[in-house]
């Protein structure tokens, strides 16, 4: 004989345990918490749907804290029902500075910067292929700039613009 009146098990996954389920909705509004504290361009370049994008911008204009607390669990929802909880993780965890992808990232950019100032244009045409969005003029034009410096022996802060957009490209284009 069936309970009618007991709670309804969770249908995606029977057998988890009360505190299972809460653990999962708490990461859940972590993420959602994390997703809301992301400046607008970094939200921008996240691929999620429309209703989750729509209440994290609606978030921003909720100032009582038992509000911002329901709507950081309708957040945590619409994570569970619609979306990629892993991979919006993974994207939110390459904003955090001391990530592992936010460090792979910067080294990447390190060796490209040596690289170029020491192939010059030859590595241009590599760089560009590995990122196919970049200016090549402005990147050269930046190349040329450290490589002047590198040969005065100047630091004039060609390396660092030189550093910086090319962090740019490869967050953009392998992002």
């Amino acid at each position: 004989m069936t309970d009618h009146n007991a709670p309804e098990a969770s249908q995606d996954e029977p057998g988890k345990s009360k505190s299972q389920v809460k653990r999962e909705m708490h990461a859940l509004q972590a993420l959602g918490k994390h997703l809301m504290e992301l400046r607008p361009d970094q939200l921008a370049t996240l691929t999620m749907s429309d209703t989750l994008r729509a209440a994290i911008v609606e978030s921003r204009r909720i100032r009582q804290n038992e509000a911002k607390r329901r709507h950081l669990q309708y957040v945590g929802k619409i994570i569970r029902q619609e979306e990629d909880f892993e991979g919006l993780q993974k994207a939110v965890e390459a904003f955090d500075a001391g990530s592992e992808e936010h460090t792979r990232r910067l080294h990447l950019a390190e060796r490209w910067r040596d690289r170029l100032i020491a192939e010059g244009d030859g590595a241009v045409g590599s760089f560009v292929e590995y990122c196919p969005e970049t200016d090549v003029q402005h990147l050269r034009n930046l190349v040329r700039n450290a490589r002047r410096d590198a040969e005065k022996g100047t630091d004039s802060g060609q390396f660092r613009k030189l550093f910086r957009y090319l962090r740019e490209c490869i967050e953009r284009d392998n992002g």
